[in-house]
């Protein structure tokens, strides 16, 4: 609990990258105290909005985003934690600090509980209150970045996501345009490619370039969530909605709140959910699963595949309409067989990153070993080139082919190889093939699809 003197102290709380970049809704029915809180905030925050009532407050918050809301407990006629209590069932997960003149330690415990992150007593300091604010808004980027964190384990680190769109083809170069450009708008980008082009790579660097660069990127492989529970996995979903529900849950789009949200294998949703996303992208709201409450949005949509969606919308497993809302601003991704010439630089960036992950020396890539690589056609792309500079160093060798075999076996045999790694997976996950799916980076469905013919 913070409690203060009075509401007149000029003294400021530090600077907080947060708190510039805030939307903060007000709601208290005292002017004085509204005025003293736009006085205070509005110098340091992107909005500040106050109203009077839960049904001001209400009608705002369906149609804008706030990352936090200051709360009065008593507001004319009802509670401001009976007001809250009804956000939360409702799905909505905005920062809450409560404040109010008349407190005990049971309505300080009732305000947590109902899911205020933060209770202040009137009256307060200048610095108190923008203090409890900086806490509020730091402890909530915290939340999203360990949840992001977690979700991107055994990903590239975000500071190398853009000199890893590495090749000195034209190719490249006009890929790294295309980004730069993309990066400076918040329209939504459609990354296409072969499997292994590095889109979600291209999609990192499109965000780092951005100007909420600090803001979270969330990473989803649509293919790797089982259809049942992938809406709630999106949208999250409020307590008692489905049977298992014991509370309610965040949405990755909330997660993904003014920043980023990738969405990996856009073919792979489901039908019924491909309309549900076109809503959303059309009226920038979602729907937690179970509520009646549509919740604002404020991020990018990236969005990726690796297959021609054009083909899929003929064949009636992707509609138009989405297609078309998807497709605003297009970077297409050539296959490595297209820019030999960026094989090499590929190389040598993978060898420098895995031997330093790897804690083994480099090995030199001899010119014999180039000629070989050049000639490879590469149909698993980067990532088969990358998978094979992290089995020569395994091996302290790049394989030597035999002179007298035919030139098509003097390549590894990258089924093979296939074969093995996803194997070794999916004994690391259990057996368990949705784990096993998400570690590889590809769908339920090429997993499965890969082991019915293994037999596995």
């Amino acid at each position: 609990m913070t409690s203060g003197l009075d509401a007149t102290d000029g003294s400021l709380a530090p600077a907080d990258p947060w708190l510039a970049q805030a939307h903060i809704l007000v709601v208290d029915d005292e002017p004085g105290m509204r005025n003293f809180l736009v006085r205070t905030l509005a110098p340091r925050c992107a909005r500040v909005e106050a109203v009077g009532d839960v049904a001001d407050a209400g009608r705002l918050l369906d149609s804008n985003h706030f990352d936090l809301i200051i709360l009065d407990n008593i507001l004319g006629g009802r509670t401001g934690l009976a007001w809250l209590a009804e956000l939360r069932r409702d799905g909505l997960f905005t920062e809450v600090i409560l404040i109010t003149a008349f407190a005990d330690l049971e309505t300080a415990i009732e305000a947590l509980r109902a899911g205020a992150a933060d209770f202040v007593l009137k009256p307060f300091r200048t610095k108190q209150i923008l203090n409890a604010v900086a806490r509020c808004l730091d402890r909530a980027a915290l939340r999203r970045e360990n949840f992001v964190l977690r979700r991107q384990l055994g990903t590239a680190p975000r500071s190398e996501a853009v000199s890893r769109i590495v090749g000195t083809s034209p190719q490249m170069a006009r890929i790294r345009e295309l980004v730069a450009r993309a990066a400076a708008t918040p329209s939504t980008v459609l990354i296409t490619g072969e499997s292994g082009t590095a889109k979600e790579i291209t999609a990192r660097a499109l965000h780092e370039q951005s100007p909420f660069a600090d803001r979270p990127f969330v990473p989803v492989n649509c293919g790797a969530i089982a259809a049942e529970i992938i809406e709630s996995e999106l949208f999250g979903h409020v307590k008692g909605a489905f049977t298992g529900a014991a509370s309610s849950r965040e949405g990755l789009f909330f997660y993904a709140q003014g920043g980023t949200l990738f969405l990996d294998e856009i073919a792979e949703l489901p039908l019924a959910l491909q309309a549900k996303l076109l809503r959303v992208i059309e009226d920038r709201k979602v729907r937690p699963v179970g509520s009646d409450r549509e919740i604002p949005i404020d991020l990018r949509l990236v969005a990726a595949t690796n297959t021609d969606l054009a083909e899929q919308v003929a064949a009636g497993r992707f509609r138009a309409d989405l297609y078309y809302r998807l497709d605003v601003f297009r970077i297409h991704l050539p296959p490595l067989r297209e820019r030999v010439e960026d094989i090499e630089p590929l190389a040598r960036m993978f060898m420098e990153q895995i031997s330093s992950q790897l804690g083994l020396p480099p090995l030199p890539i001899r010119p014999s070993v180039l000629q070989r690589f050049e000639a490879y056609p590469w149909p698993g792309n980067a990532r088969e080139l990358r998978n094979r500079i992290e089995r020569a160093l395994i091996l302290g060798a790049f394989d030597e082919p035999d002179p007298g075999a035919p030139a098509e076996a003097r390549t590894d045999d990258l089924a093979e190889v296939e074969k093995r790694h996803i194997l070794r997976v999916l004994a690391a996950s259990d057996g368990n093939r949705a784990e096993a799916a998400r570690r590889l980076g590809v769908s339920r469905k090429t997993l499965d699809r890969k082991c019915a013919e293994w037999n596995a």
